[in-house]
């Protein structure tokens, strides 16, 4: 991203110490790389879906940010907590909007807004009190919201497979998500009930 460069001159992420933050952080690592083996890589017709795949790097990529210190977090007096104006969140929900279908990442995300990743996540925090990816998330489970609305019962449509087209590739994680926001299971829906 031209322009941008972290608090050290350089463009990327960069973990700063080879410890977690606490044993409770490893211990939160080491679930994420768990699952992620046992659960998505387990089943190649889950992992070989781009979304899927994106959605799992990405997933992994935060649980490592999480556990150990890194350059991702803007400081308090940091100049990128200046670019939290609402004019980069236009740009980055329009972006999100855009490109739900496609694997994104936050780095392409604060591109698209013209800011750095962390002000990305700062403007997110700041003015919708989530994160680009758990807005990217929602956007995704209203779109397989649509798909199982708009499923044709001759097509044989599954949730499994809706819910893999979005980059959910866990069906008891999709349907936990989709049940909180839509107040019924995703099968419900399929089926028109």
């Amino acid at each position: 991203m031209a322009g941008s460069t972290g608090p050290h001159g350089d463009e990327s992420v960069r973990v700063t110490g080879h410890r977690p933050h606490s044993p409770a952080a490893a211990r939160q690592l080491n679930h994420a790389i768990n699952y992620l083996r046992d659960h998505v890589l387990a089943d190649p017709a889950v992992a070989d879906q781009p979304l899927v795949a994106s959605t799992a790097a990405q997933h992994l990529a935060a649980s490592v940010l999480s556990a150990f210190p890194n350059t991702a977090l803007a400081d308090e007096g940091s100049p990128e907590r200046n670019d939290a104006h609402p004019v980069v969140l236009r740009r980055a929900l329009a972006y999100i909007d855009d490109h739900a279908d496609q694997p994104i990442t936050v780095a392409q995300i604060a591109a698209a807004a013209h800011v750095t990743p962390r002000a990305l996540q700062y403007a997110f925090r700041r003015h919708l009190d989530t994160t680009p990816l758990a807005h990217l998330r929602g956007v995704r489970l209203a779109e397989a919201h649509r798909d199982l609305v708009a499923a044709d019962p001759a097509e044989a449509s599954t949730v499994t497979g809706i819910a893999a087209r979005w980059g959910f590739y866990h069906p008891g994680r999709f349907a936990s998500l989709y049940r909180d926001m839509y107040r019924r299971a995703p099968h419900q829906t399929l089926n028109g009930g």
